[in-house]
């Protein structure tokens, strides 16, 4: 018999699962928070944009 081991991320939302993804993302490449902050704040910005020219077609 196998043994299945879930995890709780495995019923988590997809937002969750993205998160917790781009923070070990990060952490695990030493990226510098203020960097991080700044990137991420670039990556906002582009999908705000992306989601408002949908919105508008």
């Amino acid at each position: 018999m196998t043994e299945s081991t879930s995890s709780p991320l495995d019923n988590a939302p997809e937002d969750i699962k993205l998160a917790v993804d781009l923070i070990y993302l990060l952490e695990s490449n030493e990226i510098d928070p203020e960097t991080a902050l700044s990137a991420l704040e670039i990556v906002k910005s582009d999908l705000e944009a992306k989601v408002k020219a949908k919105q508008g077609s």
